[in-house]
């Protein structure tokens, strides 16, 4: 016989691959997949009540009616069976280890494994189906009595129905083209469709898998047929819809793009043990396969290969146990199966694969190791600990096996924990994906934004910790980030509502666990409740989320009196239709232009926060889909930068990009409104409003917190970034005023360096990310040729101009005839050139750049400026008032145009004529008085020609009443004049100190005396300090004089040492304002920071920025003016954030005593023994305001307990004031700037007539040297 045959080539074969191999040799049929996918919507059916009425039939032969004859003749249907035969019933349940009683139960009708009736190869197939006669008794069948199950009591699992898409009463036409129907119970899963006896069974008549479905249709009234390659099955439904709808869900689980399965040895889909195996009672073999965590029943190797079978054992209820010699029991709660193998071996081979399928049930890595793509879900959520295999579905918290533990102690209504290895049934794709959506670290921004650093648990903590931490984080909320309405319960309902039908997991997390009702009313009749409402708007993972938090209990805390309730505003219904050209989406920038020809035109249409385009309007399969979700950055191209005229870009989390385009302006702008109106919260909605260029999501840290980083939505406009970070009202950087812009580990991180603050923005996608690069980079270089297009600092003034007067101001004050003298041309042009393509990035250094050519390059600059720096809309105004006689009069008039000027002109013209009025001050040293800088500076400010000299007339006047008019504080300009000459007497000093020596351009820098490691006079180095020297500079110059090697965290400094108490310099802090501000008894210490080791270690694991505590204070005060202080010290509780320094009496004050701007402080190491300090860990703090009408100084002294502690607050100290950069990453030597300088002579500078016409001032000028000055210093 075939069947027989059939055994004798397949067998049982070992737990080898060789099996597998003959399998694939002989098997020319795909195998069924297994698949583990589950459905998006589940919809179960009601049995019908009704009993149905059976016909009369005739006990002759039926007729086979065509329509109903199947497609071959062994495409037999399965006969139902219990899978036992009678004699099962007589063991008993003690001999099989079972703790489970077996029933007798009274004969009744009994169900064939074959379903439907079918017949064996040796049944007769003229024996009447439905004749009385049990089932069990005739010959050739084998069956499975009722006492062969277990107790009833036991249900199937609920979990089993999670994949379940649709069941229900059916009748099912049986094989042989019988005239009537038997009633089944049908269940529809996405890899198959079963049918059962009656609800109550676990195991099916038979299968088939959903594969393997080639054609459903509906046929007549109320029947379907489900047809395969092989084989047609006809099925029945109560009514019309019921049927529609069984057609319908067969169709979206078979009409998908069938994939090719193929039989291949080693891969996931190959069965893993397979043969025939002898159910006990049986004169019939079964084709049985272990596969995965299944054990598969099939009549033959033939219905395997089609994916047709008898049914299937999940192996996480079963248990394997050895009978006797052949024989193995492979029971579960439901039925007891008793397989009879061929040999002793085989039964041993059977057992383990199968015991291996109940492992591999019972602990599935698959969960596990999609849960841990999220990088954040690989680290326990509460403790830290690696590689965590539990969560707490509701809470959406990956955790460790000590911490699930605990989690169990709170009880199922608060954490419901599960395994990620052994409770696969409950992981379905939904609730993946809200653990891989969310993740530990955005969940914990949320369970754990408030976590004190002494509370925080690590992975070695105690039991005792454990427990109270956990308690304390979910039973209590203690450390959770409290919702905007929190304590209003109507506003929570309200926005529960709303962000269900978006795609926001973390804000309905937050807004659940503080306090909104899962179950509450939408006030609509079709969708009732929160997770209806999700569903309805296709928003699977919301209503997985929700669905496992309906009898979560929630955190209780007490509300706030006070707490301000706002109210929640709907998100807003984009919706936006029409055409546009589109290209291939790419996967690298759009570098080149793309012509009209490489467009392609498409129906789009948003809706919904899905943005699909389409062949032609009249399509209805979209040719693609981009999810709101989905869209990370949109960027709006230049006018006719590519074939049409109007084109964006979107880029997508999937590193793709999409280029649209279209010739309609009004088209464009309303396309990129909508779509951006998609895609960035309500939060940031302001952004919208903005005519950007390009708008986003970005991660981002700034210097306050870098151990974490934040989600940011940018937008750029122009020259300035707009920023609404996580939790902050939105801000706005200038990016032409930056003190620093650049792109730093492997192209990875773009530093924003302003006043005051460092933003590190970071590539989460390279993709985008460089387009963001590239995009702020091109805004904050120069824009154009006007003044406010320039790169400005946080004045208001052009980099360029204050760059160039910072160095003359240095370097050129005394230089003979300085910008009456002309510069070499080329390096002229060559510098401004550099200055127009990124000013910031320009340093002007001596030796490099010459005095006459950064004159000339500010000089060129203005008379190229585009609208001039009096603009031309004034610039007349300004000559017509230097007619005027009435010097009142002239100052007035100059007074009120000066107001006129837009805010960059005038503060730059406020910066060139007080460098103007400096310069003349010194004539008599550079020989440019008011009158040649008058002649010089007129023609390049008003850009005449020169032939009248109003011009010349209109600076003249502006430099001589130049505290007047622009109404400069008298006492300020002296210091500054003060300081110049400060800096010249030094030139002067340095060049007669050595007179034997020929001068170098290394000459004329600031002398001070600074001591290397002690005090003392063998330790004195006289070294020549520039205005720009930082404190790193100063020391590792000190160090190549004596030749001492720096090595890896030699954290060598600067020191201000002031008799007992001393400060280290921040690297980056100028020395020049330490020398100035210095007392006498100040010096300059270099030597290494022995506690800086310590303190960056601190401030890496510090999560908040601000620290709190005890300390002993003690303020200084003056006896009656005699200078004498006075005081004791006191216990005072402090708290340090990133602004203030607040001092309270005591832990339980409200009110603070003292509050300082953290900004203003000085901290000081240690305390004047003469104070008598209660420890010798102290610290003095001095504060000194920034009021211009009034300075203000205090000083006191503060004492920690120990050292450790002492530190601690000094390093906040530290990293509050210096944004965190308390060191280079990359060392200080990494940093070092070169100062050696060429040896360059200067020569002799012809004089000029200090008065005179503008010819001969013109003429003078021509006659003058072409040689260079000495340049002494870096000036920026």
């Amino acid at each position: 016989m075939e069947e027989d045959s059939s055994q004798a080539c397949c067998g049982s074969p070992p737990l080898t691959k060789k099996g597998n191999e003959e399998l694939i040799q002989t098997d020319p049929t795909p195998q069924v997949p297994l698949r583990n996918r589950t459905p998006q919507a589940q919809e179960i059916s009601k049995p019908s009540d009704q009993t149905e009425v059976q016909p009369a039939l005739p006990t002759r032969k039926i007729s086979k009616p065509p329509l109903l004859v199947p497609i071959d003749d062994s495409s037999n249907d399965y006969v139902d069976t219990d899978l036992l035969n009678p004699s099962v019933q007589q063991r008993k349940v003690a001999d099989r280890d079972m703790s489970l009683q077996v029933p007798i139960h009274q004969p009744k009708r009994v169900c064939s494994l074959y379903s439907d009736d079918e017949l064996l190869d040796e049944d007769d197939p003229d024996s009447p189906p439905w004749q009385t006669e049990r089932i069990g008794n005739l010959p050739g069948s084998f069956c499975l009595p009722n006492s062969g199950r277990l107790s009833t009591s036991i249900k199937e699992d609920s979990s089993q129905l999670s994949s379940v898409i649709k069941m229900g009463w059916l009748d099912k036409n049986p094989p042989q083209g019988a005239l009537y129907y038997q009633r089944r119970w049908v269940k529809l899963e996405f890899d198959y469709l079963r049918y059962f006896d009656n609800e109550k069974e676990v195991y099916s008549k038979g299968f088939i898998s959903t594969a393997f479905i080639t054609n459903v249709s509906s046929v007549g009234e109320v029947k379907f047929e489900v047809a395969t390659n092989n084989r047609t099955f006809i099925f029945r439904a109560e009514n019309e819809d019921e049927r529609n709808e069984w057609v319908t869900e067969l169709r979206n689980c078979t009409g998908g793009p069938k994939r090719p399965i193929t039989l291949i040895a080693g891969s996931p889909l190959t069965p893993d043990y397979y043969g025939y195996l002898e159910l006990r009672g049986l004169r019939s073999k079964l084709f049985t396969v272990v596969a995965s965590d299944k054990v598969l029943l099939y009549k033959n190797a033939d219905d395997y290969r089609i994916g047709v079978g008898i049914t299937f054992i999940d192996m996480n209820v079963g248990n394997v146990k050895d009978s006797d010699r052949r024989s193995f029991d492979l029971t579960t709660p439901y039925r007891i199966f008793s397989f009879i193998a061929e040999s002793e071996q085989s039964r041993e081979q059977w057992v383990q694969a199968m015991r291996n399928a109940i492992g591999e049930a019972l602990s599935n890595s698959e969960v596990v190791e999609q849960i841990w793509r999220e990088p954040s879900n690989s680290f326990c959520a509460d403790c830290g600990a690696p590689q965590p295999d539990w969560a707490a579905i509701n809470l959406c918290v990956v955790i460790c096996k000590q911490c699930a533990g605990e989690h169990r102690g709170l009880g199922p209504s608060i954490s419901k924990v599960r395994s990620l290895k052994m409770d696969k049934k409950i992981w379905t794709e939904e609730l993946i994906q809200v653990f891989l959506k969310l993740g530990n670290e955005r969940v914990n921004s949320f369970w754990a934004a408030n976590i004190p650093p002494s509370e925080a648990l690590l992975p070695s903590s105690c039991n005792e910790d454990r427990r109270r931490f956990i308690s304390n984080k979910y039973r209590q909320g203690k450390y959770r980030k409290y919702h905007a309405l929190y304590g209003n319960q109507k506003e929570l309902n309200n926005a529960l509502c709303i962000n269900v039908q978006c795609s926001d997991l973390l804000e309905t997390l937050s807004l659940i666990f503080c306090g909104a009702d899962v179950n509450c009313s939408t006030g609509m009749a079709n969708c009732p409740s929160p997770e209806s409402l999700a569903s309805a708007h296709s928003q699977p993972l919301q209503a997985e989320l929700i669905k496992h938090n309906l009898n979560t209990e929630l955190p209780q805390l007490q509300v706030e009196a006070d707490m301000d309730l706002k109210h929640y505003p709907p998100p807003p219904c984009v919706s936006y239709e029409g055409y546009l050209f589109k290209t291939a989406s790419m996967g690298r920038a759009v570098a080149e232009r793309k012509v009209k020809e490489e467009f392609s035109r498409r129906w789009c249409m948003l809706n919904d926060g899905i943005f699909n385009y389409y062949e032609h309007d009249k399509s209805t399969n979209p040719n693609g889909t981009l999810k709101a979700s989905e869209i990370v950055c949109l960027a709006v191209d230049a006018p006719e930068k590519h074939g049409y005229d109007f084109t964006f870009e979107l880029y997508s989390e999937s590193e793709r990009i999409y280029l649209f385009g279209t010739d309609d302006p009004d088209s464009h702008k309303e396309w990129v409104k909508c779509i951006a109106k998609t895609f960035i919260p309500t939060t940031a909605e302001p952004l919208l409003r903005l005519n950007f260029e390009r708008i986003g999501r970005l991660k981002c840290k700034d210097g306050l917190n870098l151990q974490k980083s934040k989600v940011g939505w940018f937008a750029l406009a122009g020259s300035t970034l707009h920023v609404y970070l996580e939790n902050s009202k939105g801000e706005e950087i200038h990016l032409r005023k930056l003190n620093e812009l650049s792109i730093q580990q492997d192209n990875e991180v773009l530093v924003l360096v302003e006043k005051g603050r460092t933003l590190y923005i970071e590539g989460e996608r390279k993709l985008d990310f460089a387009g963001w690069c590239g995009a702020i980079q091109a805004a904050a270089g120069s824009g154009g040729d006007t003044l406010s297009q320039q790169q400005l600092t946080d004045t208001d003034i052009p980099v360029i101009v204050l760059s160039c007067i910072d160095y003359i101001t240095q370097c050129g004050m005394t230089s003979e005839g300085i910008y009456r003298k002309s510069g070499v041309n080329s390096r002229v042009a060559a510098l401004c050139d550099r200055f127009r393509r990124d000013a910031r990035s320009l340093r002007l250094k001596e030796g490099e750049h010459q005095v006459d050519d950064v004159s000339n390059t500010l000089k060129r600059f203005f008379r190229e400026l585009e609208e001039g720096l009096f603009t031309s809309e004034y610039a007349y105004s300004w000559l017509t008032i230097t007619a005027l006689q009435d010097e009142n009069k002239k100052i007035s008039d100059y007074k009120a145009l000066l107001d006129r000027l837009p805010r960059v002109n005038k503060a730059t013209l406020q910066a060139l004529i007080n460098h103007l009025y400096c310069v003349q001050r010194f004539s008599e040293l550079n020989q440019m008085n008011l009158h040649n800088l008058a002649i010089v500076f007129g023609p390049t400010l008003f850009q005449t020609d020169g032939k009248d000299y109003a011009a010349g007339r209109a600076i003249e006047d502006l430099i001589e009443h130049y505290t007047v008019i622009f109404e400069v504080d008298e006492q300020q300009l002296n210091r500054q004049l003060e300081e110049i000459k400060a800096i010249i007497q030094m030139r002067e000093k340095c060049n007669t100190k050595f007179p034997s020596r020929p001068r170098f351009e290394g000459d004329g820098h600031f002398i001070c005396t600074v001591y290397l490691e002690e005090l003392k006079d063998t330790s004195e180095q006289h070294v020549k300090i520039p205005g720009s020297m930082t404190a790193a500079e100063l020391a590792y110059e000190v160090l190549d004089r004596r030749n001492i090697p720096v090595k890896d965290k030699d954290y060598w400094s600067c020191w201000e040492v002031c008799e007992e108490i001393e400060r280290p310099l921040h690297y980056q802090e100028r020395v020049l304002p330490i020398l100035h501000s210095a007392g006498n008894e100040s010096h300059l210490l270099i030597k290494k920071q022995p506690a800086m080791d310590a303190m960056i270690t601190y401030l890496a694991t510090k999560v908040d920025v601000s620290k709190h505590g005890m300390m002993k204070f003690r303020e200084e005060r003056s006896i009656l003016g005699l200078g004498l202080s006075t005081g004791n010290f006191h216990d005072r509780f402090f708290i340090l954030n990133v602004t203030s320094l607040r001092m309270y009496k005591d832990v339980r004050s409200n009110r603070a005593e003292r509050d300082w701007v953290v900004k203003n402080l000085k901290i000081y190491l240690g305390i004047k023994k003469k104070l008598r300090p209660p420890t010798c860990w102290g610290l003095t703090v001095v504060y000194e305001s920034k009021k211009q009408e009034k300075s203000e100084r205090q000083q006191w002294y503060l004492c920690c307990e120990t050292q450790s502690e002492m530190r601690e607050w000094y390093a906040t100290f530290l990293s509050i004031q210096n944004d965190g950069n308390l060191w280079p990453q990359d060392g200080v030597q990494q940093n070092r700037v070169s100062r050696v300088l060429p040896d360059t002579r200067h020569g002799n500078v012809s004089l000029i007539p200090l008065r005179g016409s503008e010819n001969e001032m013109r003429n003078s000028v021509a006659a003058f040297s072409q040689d260079a000055l000495a340049l002494l210093r870096d000036v920026r």
